[in-house]
């Protein structure tokens, strides 16, 4: 179909056998991958198609009339093993290039980034850089060809790309690939194909405590699970001891972004820290303090990272990101005594309450260790006194809501200092997220204000 070296693919596809297929097969004719949230709406899609020239389009069916609104092109419809149906639409608009074997310095993927602000940056990743990214992966977590891995993340996200899939093939490894996490099915496929280990974030950990049918699945005599993968934001210390006693392995916490191809620290194998991301891997770290890059700060500021698997620039101008070799990365924390960090929240996000600052994850995590709490999200809202007000908004289990309120509240006043406890609690269903599930803060701030939420509500 003309599609050759240096052409952009754009995919949006769910979890399948096809994924690494697709993938491998666009980095042998040295072409581009971009894949996206399967479920992008149609708007968003051809947005994102008329800003940007693909040389081809592969789209699920219900995407494909409007993949091909207001452009020439032309399909081809493969019967493939790993997929039922696979269609690819050529843009004709597009000149194309001959297929060559890609450089290490050629862009491999494109991934848009899973930030809290709703508008994704675009992040443009070499085979280098995904190469050097799975290294690190590989050696800190001690994979070979005798693992197994459950890809239970989304493929078109860094977490499943490089740190479970690509790793797992370079280690030699095998890969069990679901279409979604599902509680009730995770371990008969974790126990049924001998997986050794998943990567997961912890909301799944959450369910797999609290979800009944999950927990009655599990058989001890036919896991080797050796351990789980986590990140994204700390697990409390009892949630994490609790799985690690319930299920009989071990919980891996690292932290990592789109930006780094993967990890940046993961907690040592033998010797982890509860509440910490754990040590440098393959990376420099640095806090920035007064706008210094200091290694090893003890004081809290903007995490800063530089290595052989982090970029350099976006595809899109964003210099703010980037200072004298360093990435920015915007989010806040501090090394403790022995060399671990410590995430503490994201810079914009800091709640300012009387002139004092809040960091919600901080907050949000000693919240979280009431077991009836599935997900909180701590945000500011305005406050005529004290400028913003600590706002809870939670997604609990079922119960009595007053009771659940007065619990939050003794749990605060035991944890977090007089500044840091909410103000306000407020009980949803769910938060605005974007692609990759992530919470997207301002819209649940603008929901919440359109609520009329007032003091001590």
């Amino acid at each position: 179909m003309r599609v050759g070296h240096g052409d952009r693919v754009y995919v949006c596809l769910p979890n399948s056998a096809l994924y690494p297929v697709l993938t491998q097969a666009i980095w042998a004719i040295g072409a581009v991958m971009h894949p996206v949230a399967p479920k992008t709406p149609a708007a968003e899609m051809q947005t994102e198609l008329a800003a940007h020239d693909y040389a081809a389009i592969i789209v699920g069916p219900q995407l494909l009339d409007a993949a091909q609104v207001n452009r020439e092109t032309t399909a081809a419809t493969l019967q493939l093993t790993t997929a039922p149906v696979v269609t690819i639409l050529r843009d004709e608009a597009i000149s194309g290039h001959v297929a060559a074997t890609p450089t290490e310095e050629d862009l491999a993927l494109i991934l848009n980034t899973s930030g809290t602000t709703g508008q994704p940056k675009r992040v443009g990743l070499t085979h280098e850089l995904l190469r050097n990214g799975a290294a690190h992966d590989i050696a800190s977590h001690r994979m070979t060809a005798a693992d197994t891995t459950l890809i239970v993340m989304p493929l078109f996200h860094i977490n499943a790309q490089v740190m479970s899939l690509l790793s797992t093939r370079l280690s030699g490894g095998r890969v069990v690939i679901t279409p979604k996490f599902s509680a009730s099915r995770f371990w008969p496929q974790v126990q049924d194909n001998g997986v050794t280990w998943v990567s997961v974030v912890p909301t799944i950990i959450n369910i797999l405590l609290l979800n009944d049918r999950s927990r009655a699945t599990y058989d001890q005599s036919r896991s080797r699970l050796r351990f789980v993968r986590c990140s994204s934001f700390s697990l409390p210390l009892e949630k994490l001891t609790q799985f690690q006693e319930t299920y009989h392995t071990r919980i891996m916490e690292g932290y990592g972004m789109t930006e780094t191809a993967s990890q940046c620290t993961l907690n040592p194998y033998d010797a982890p820290k509860v509440g910490s991301v754990g040590k440098p891997v393959g990376t420099d770290v640095a806090i920035v303090v007064n706008g210094q890059f200091v290694p090893n700060s003890h004081e809290t500021g903007e995490i800063a990272v530089r290595g052989d698997h982090v970029i350099h620039a976006y595809l899109d101008p964003h210099p703010d990101s980037f200072q004298d070799g360093w990435f920015l990365t915007g989010d806040l924390g501090y090394f403790d005594a022995d060399g671990y960090l410590f995430v503490s929240g994201r810079k914009k996000d800091i709640i300012s309450v009387g002139g004092e600052k809040v960091a919600p994850a901080y907050v949000e995590n000693e919240l979280s260790e009431l077991s009836f709490i599935k997900e909180v999200t701590v945000i500011g809202t305005p406050d005529d006194l004290y400028g913003e007000a600590v706002t809870a908004v939670i997604i609990s289990q079922p119960g009595d809501q007053q009771a659940q309120r007065q619990a939050v509240l003794d749990q605060a006043q035991r944890t977090l200092a007089p500044y840091e406890q909410p103000k306000r609690i407020l009980f949803v269903q769910d938060y605005p997220r974007n692609a990759t599930g992530k919470v997207v803060r301002p819209k649940l701030r603008q929901q919440v204000l359109a609520q009329g939420i007032g003091e001590g509500a």
